[in-house]
């Protein structure tokens, strides 16, 4: 069978794995962290589901680490392998959306896709930026906050790196004060209600977005909402097991054992295995 050829000795199989936000060609991309999640799992189908690549600050300048294109590497050797690869665009590698529905082997470049779950639910896969209003009627206020966000990333590395020489781990300043801003978290909310209702009126069960860089498993208006995070942040990834069950992984740490945030069980149609960390 296909997924036994893709599954090796010492990592974790996943049916789907879904990654979001990881913005090649920053500095604030964690692509270190990335390939060592990348090293230790394999799946049958990989989604990467936009802002892969920062085609906007690439613009004015680039950082471009030989990590970030170990990163690259690593997705084409999954293809390689066996592994479906589907890329879906986001705002931040819009660039690439003149080649839309370029397929090569096991390569798919596509502004968005629909993934058939283990359960037999049909999942709208998209970045998101269709659905933020700032980013689609407002772009130089997007790209003034791009540049906010560039220097709060700044920040956020410097104080990790102080963090790191009195041994305290990784820990985001900048999650941390975008979740605590009364405005940003009604945007987060406003957000996953306009993603929901328009997956509701497309005939959809649910759907897996990233954009906003805020990893999260709910149900909305009786459908999924699933958001891959990102790899600036959090480094969060979301994985689909054989079953149908969808979980969040924190690699943030880089802990032997990920953080799990399981599907609530009346959404998944089963029960748990592991609480909620």
């Amino acid at each position: 069978m296909r997924q036994q050829n893709l599954r090796e000795p010492g990592k974790t199989h996943y049916r789907t794995i879904f990654l979001s936000d990881i913005h090649l060609g920053t500095k604030g991309c964690q692509a270190e962290r990335l390939l060592e999640f990348l090293k230790q799992h394999t799946c049958d189908r990989l989604y990467l589901v936009g802002d892969i690549v920062d085609g906007w600050r690439m613009k004015s300048s680039i950082y471009w680490s030989q990590s970030h294109s170990n990163v690259l590497r690593r997705f084409l050797t999954l293809t390689k392998r066996g592994t479906q690869v589907v890329y879906v665009t986001g705002n931040h590698d819009e660039f690439l959306r003149r080649y839309s529905d370029l397929a090569i082997g096991h390569l798919e470049l596509v502004d968005e896709a629909v993934h058939d779950t283990a359960d037999g639910r049909r999942l709208l896969v998209v970045h998101g930026d269709e659905y933020d209003v700032i980013t689609r009627y407002h772009r130089w206020v997007a790209f003034l906050g791009d540049l906010g966000y560039t220097l709060l990333l700044a920040l956020n590395r410097h104080f990790n790196a102080l963090r790191s020489r009195l041994g305290y781990g990784y820990w985001s300043l900048s999650a941390w004060l975008k979740h605590r801003v009364k405005r940003a978290v009604n945007f987060i909310s406003e957000f996953e209600e306009a993603v929901v209702h328009q997956c509701h009126k497309r005939g959809f069960d649910g759907v897996v977005c990233g954009h906003i860089h805020h990893a999260e498993i709910r149900e909305i208006q009786g459908l999924r909402y699933l958001n891959c995070g990102d790899w600036v942040e959090s480094c969060t990834a979301l994985v689909e097991d054989e079953h149908g069950r969808f979980e969040i992984l924190d690699w943030s740490r880089r802990a032997p054992a990920a953080t799990v945030v399981p599907l609530p069980a009346a959404a998944a149609g089963v029960e748990p295995e592991r609480g909620a960390a």
